[in-house]
């Protein structure tokens, strides 16, 4: 038994040297490569959006896509990731119109797809997770709504707006009828009656997100890329239009007076 030990000790000590042996020739044996280097924009993450297309209850319908590109970069750990002029899309999942009486319209907006510009694409499900004070409406940040703002004061205004007129037009007809007490009662009360007709047959205030205005998009999941998926060559983000401001005309480089021509 000792015997068969030490042999079997003898083959293993040989087999740890082999392995430790330099390559033959002297060559170095190669290390294994390198992972390649991934850059991930983590879930919670807000991205600026411009909507290139505008959507509102008035018009869109649940299922009509949203387009926008987004407005300010995504660095992770100094590397550009999500540059500006990526496009996003999405879509309208539900549209509640406004009420005539109450009830105040809403827009459910999901975002499901980021397109890179060298067209590197990731799928996800985003929400609204801010916008800007040009929006017709405001956000519900639970739900990642826009719902359109109240109209109480216009309705109120309208009904006074009628009553007066009806008042009005009752204290004339009181005056020719010999009672004019009488007829600002029946006119005020026309014109009130009037008024609350003309409310109840409009709808409230749309909610819309126009043409450029700008949201936040809220990730819902990490969004991982390679370093080769991130080589866009010779990209250069979309630089906002300067429109130079004309000279006076009085000054030398003004432009030429009009000249009147004969007919």
């Amino acid at each position: 038994m000792s015997l068969r030990h030490g042999l079997g000790s003898l083959v293993l000590s040989a087999g740890i040297l082999a392995a430790q042996a330099p390559a033959p020739n002297g060559a170095v044996q190669a290390s294994p490569p390198p992972e390649p280097a991934s850059y991930t924009v983590e879930a919670g993450s807000k991205v600026l959006l411009n909507l290139i297309n505008s959507i509102s209850t008035k018009h869109t319908l649940a299922g009509d896509r949203v387009y926008l590109e987004t407005a300010f970069p995504i660095l992770v750990n100094g590397r550009i990731v999500i540059p500006v002029g990526s496009y996003v899309s999405g879509a309208v999942t539900q549209v509640k119109k406004p009420g005539r009486v109450k009830g105040l319209g809403e827009l459910h907006i999901r975002f499901d797809s980021l397109t890179l510009p060298n067209g590197v694409s990731r799928d996800f499900r985003a929400r609204i997770g801010g916008m800007d004070g040009a929006a017709a409406g405001h956000l519900d940040r639970t739900e990642g709504r826009v719902v359109s703002d109240t109209n109480k004061g216009g309705d109120a205004r309208n009904i006074a707006e009628t009553t007066v007129v009806g008042t009005s037009v009752g204290a004339i007809a009181g005056n020719a009828a010999g009672s004019a007490a009488m007829g600002i009662g029946i006119g005020s009360g026309a014109g009130a009656a009037a008024g609350l007709i003309g409310v109840l047959a409009t709808r409230g205030p749309d909610a819309v997100l126009a043409k450029g205005a700008t949201v936040e998009m809220v990730l819902d999941r990490n969004l991982t890329f390679s370093e080769s998926e991130l080589n866009f060559g010779s990209y250069r983000a979309p630089q906002p239009a300067i429109i130079p401001a004309a000279p006076d005309a009085g000054s030398k480089g003004g432009p030429a007076p009009l000249r009147r021509i004969p007919l």
